[in-house]
């Protein structure tokens, strides 16, 4: 069964997790579990309180194919957990790291976008948040999720492209993955 980690922050944004946890489990039986800096409780930006059992430790256990990491304001100040060296070694040992709004802020930070066509909420974004980030001539603008050497990216408002690409770097079936972007499409007339 393909492992999927998700990182939620507090205050993380409610609609870029819930495709993929929901659909991931339910309908692909993929191993979707959560982790935080440390477990506890908190609340999401719409004031969901979640409980997260899983810190980082247990992540770097639970050794996953594909690590998504969730959006959400703390991704734009000091008070960001650090996860350069976690996302570095999980995508060095073959991991498809994931990040959607601020979570592509970790990428910039941990030096994933440097090399790769990406994507994020704009350039300047990416430039005034993540001070070392060099992958500005890489910046593709999309609107949709993007996906190269094993890093996906996807402005905030793309969960849909962005659940999808996390799919496909999970291993579900093209032609599953295919039904999944159909059936989302299909609320704006483009399935």
């Amino acid at each position: 069964m393909a492992r999927i980690a998700v990182i939620l922050t507090p205050g993380f944004a409610d609609w870029e997790y819930g495709l993929l946890g929901g659909t991931g489990r339910a309908f692909f039986g993929l191993d979707v579990q959560y982790f935080a800096r440390a477990a506890g409780s908190f609340q999401s930006q719409g004031g969901l309180c979640v409980k997260v059992d899983q810190d980082f430790e247990a992540l770097q256990r639970f050794r996953p194919g594909c690590i998504a990491v969730i959006g959400g304001s703390i991704w734009e100040t000091p008070h960001a957990p650090n996860i350069t060296r976690l996302l570095q070694a999980l995508h060095e040992d073959g991991a498809a790291v994931a990040g959607i709004c601020g979570g592509t802020l970790a990428l910039a930070r941990a030096g994933l976008l440097d090399e790769v066509r990406h994507t994020s909420n704009d350039l300047p974004f990416l430039e005034g948040n993540a001070p070392h980030y060099k992958g500005a001539g890489h910046f593709d603008g999309a609107p949709h999720a993007q996906s190269c050497g094993g890093v996906i990216t996807a402005p905030g408002t793309a969960p849909a492209s962005f659940t999808a690409a996390v799919f496909e770097a999970a291993g579900v079936t093209p032609e599953a993955v295919a039904q999944f972007r159909a059936m989302m499409a299909a609320e704006h007339g483009c399935g």
